[in-house]
């Protein structure tokens, strides 16, 4: 017999499979003899009270074998022979676009204008040793996109819009840890993601596939109002319908969807800092507990949000034990990211904190389709000039930034390239520099421990979004008045993550299977 269970244990508990049991008997009536396992299924930290507890779903084997969840299998075979779909870019959109299109019959022919995963390690090396920014492989581009190197979080709060379950069983089948399938904020970590990509990728290849590199499309092959294939930098061509998954940061793909008159719309994004505090700190304060987390807890995460005249002002991207990075993609910009290892063990805990900016809020952003672009281009180029046309990050210690004071002194940070004392207020515009120091006051308030002089503010966050959405059919997912164009995930605005992003990929291939 087999019994599902939703319990509330003490930590200790939790980690431990005979204490688990004993709870499970004393509470639930069973005998010990006929209990022979335990497996969680789902476990969540509820830290609201003094005490903090661990919320589990258990499965319970009684007087039968207990067996290991099994990841899903996939019906991916040979598609060697079959008719070639495009995929531009192999973020998560573009590698879940390909994997189902096997799974449906087409062959996918994926173009990456970055390096493999393996190859941009050295790039992004460059970055933190050199100040230099490759435009081709960086935080931003190359194989699995964005989210290779900038975190691998896998939360996602679009579990309207897909199966998030299928996505998570997909990256355990190509090697994630299956915790991912318990944790309710599943994690892969920086450090274990790549493997999972370059699995994705042998995958792809295995079943007859293609993935090139270094390829960067410039143009859509167009015949008769229909897209054909695409042509890159090269001249090389490749025929075949196009799912378009380049991500947020690729400006110049948008501006020649323009030049082709692909029907493009501003959207909103949100900017501001990425914040970094003691994560000795986030533990005491979330936990509630003067030592921390304890050995059986994880790091603390936090989740900030407010309202402040009539902008929503909010952290993003948490990262627990993890790391400020550099994510410009031009040699021209400043830009911050942050990251965490698969077991989040640095000292320090980061987020972003931004402020939500509309069209509307820029100048020129109702008429000028590229001016919410050009308004993050802009914080981008400040904050790379005022860091002295280096990789260095202006940074603030965050009561400083509230009282509006300088920083004569700076605490120690996770950022490699360095930090140099610098107003925030100088490099954010007016409408987001005074709501964030509303909403950091706010959140002081809310729990005295997070406004503090220990945290110090890292300048410039832009990259939450796609500043622009290429509008496509919502049936038919295809871009409004081309056929043989779908638009995909991130980069395309639709989409806000590596699951949902997976998520979107699959819907594209499934579109582009019924009806190319």
């Amino acid at each position: 017999m087999v019994q599902e269970y939703d319990i509330r244990v003490l930590p200790p508990v939790a980690a431990d499979e005979a204490k688990l049991i004993q709870f499970l008997m004393r509470e639930k009536g069973l005998a010990a003899s006929s209990v022979t396992g335990v497996r969680i299924l789902r476990r969540s930290v509820d830290a609201r009270q003094r005490v903090v507890m661990l919320q589990l779903r258990v499965r319970v084997f009684v007087d039968e074998p207990a067996v290991e969840p099994q990841c899903l299998s996939m019906a991916y075979r040979d598609v060697s022979a079959c008719p070639p779909a495009v995929v531009v870019g192999a973020g998560p959109g573009g590698l879940f676009a390909a994997l189902r299109l096997i799974e449906l019959g087409r062959r996918p022919i994926v173009l990456e204008r970055g390096k493999d995963v393996s190859s941009r390690k050295v790039d992004l090396a460059a970055i933190s040793r050199k100040h230099t920014v490759d435009p081709e492989s960086n935080y931003g581009f190359g194989e699995g996109g964005a989210g290779a190197y900038s975190d691998g979080k896998l939360f996602t709060r679009s579990k309207k819009k897909g199966d998030v379950d299928r996505i998570l069983s997909i990256f355990c089948l190509h090697g994630a840890n299956p915790n991912i399938l318990v944790d309710v904020h599943p994690h892969i970590g920086t450090d274990k993601l790549p493997q999972v990509i370059r699995n994705i990728r042998q995958r792809i290849l295995d079943c007859g596939g293609e993935v090139h590199f270094q390829t960067r499309v410039e143009r859509l092959l167009l015949s008769d109002g229909r897209v054909t294939g695409v042509c890159t930098a090269s001249g090389e061509t490749f025929a075949g319908p196009v799912i378009l998954a380049t991500g947020h940061s690729a400006r110049d793909v948008y501006r020649f969807l323009h030049e082709q008159q692909v029907v493009l719309s501003p959207k909103g994004i949100a900017v501001g800092v990425r914040l970094e505090h003691p994560q000795q700190l986030i533990d005491r304060m979330q936990y509630h507990s003067a030592e921390g987390r304890g050995p059986w807890l994880p790091p603390a995460e936090y989740s900030f949000v407010t309202q402040v005249r009539g902008r929503g002002v909010y952290s993003f991207c948490m990262c627990p034990g993890g790391f400020v990075v550099p994510a410009a993609t031009g040699p021209d910009q400043l830009v911050v990211n942050g990251m965490s290892p698969s077991n989040r063990g640095s000292k320090w805990a980061n987020s972003g904190m931004v402020v939500e900016v509309r069209p509307e809020d820029v100048p020129g952003g109702e008429a000028d389709l590229f001016a919410v672009m050009r308004f993050q281009e802009k914080m981008e180029h400040d904050a790379f000039q005022a860091a002295g046309h280096r990789q260095t990050a202006p940074a603030q210690r965050m009561t400083d930034f509230v009282n509006g004071k300088v920083s004569f002194d700076l605490p120690v940070s996770s950022y490699v390239p360095g930090t140099l004392s610098h107003p925030m207020q100088m490099l954010l515009p007016d409408g987001v520099a005074s709501r964030l120091q509303e909403g950091f006051r706010t959140f002081g308030r809310w729990n005295r421990m997070f406004l503090t002089r220990e945290a110090m503010l890292l300048g410039v966050e832009t990259r939450t979004s796609s500043p622009l959405r290429v509008e496509r059919d919502r049936e038919t997912l295809q871009a409004v008045g081309l056929q043989g164009l779908f638009p995909c995930g991130e980069g395309a605005g639709y989409a806000g993550g590596i699951v949902s992003a997976a998520i979107d990929g699959e819907r594209c291939a499934e579109a582009l299977a019924g009806c190319c």
